[in-house]
């Protein structure tokens, strides 16, 4: 069974800039990404830390699953 990956913030960055978000802003330990979708601002927060536990890249993926399909971010989150 496939598990959810340990990532690391710059990991999670390059995923998302792939789909076309860029660096907003930082505040802190967290990160802003933002892109424009038909008129329509989208934005994903995220920690800027070393390794990320379980429930955060969960609740990373669940948020950018607003925007992206669950199956295009599966294969960045999960192992085969």
């Amino acid at each position: 069974m496939p598990k959810l990956k340990r990532l690391t913030a710059k990991q999670i960055l390059t995923i998302f800039i792939q789909f076309g978000f860029t660096i907003a802003s930082q505040r802190g330990s967290h990160i802003k990404l933002t892109r424009m979708v038909q008129n329509q601002k989208q934005i994903l927060t995220i920690p800027n830390h070393d390794e990320l536990d379980i429930g955060t890249c969960k609740a990373i993926m669940r948020q950018a699953c607003r925007f992206i399909s669950a199956e295009e971010l599966y294969a960045h989150f999960y192992t085969d």
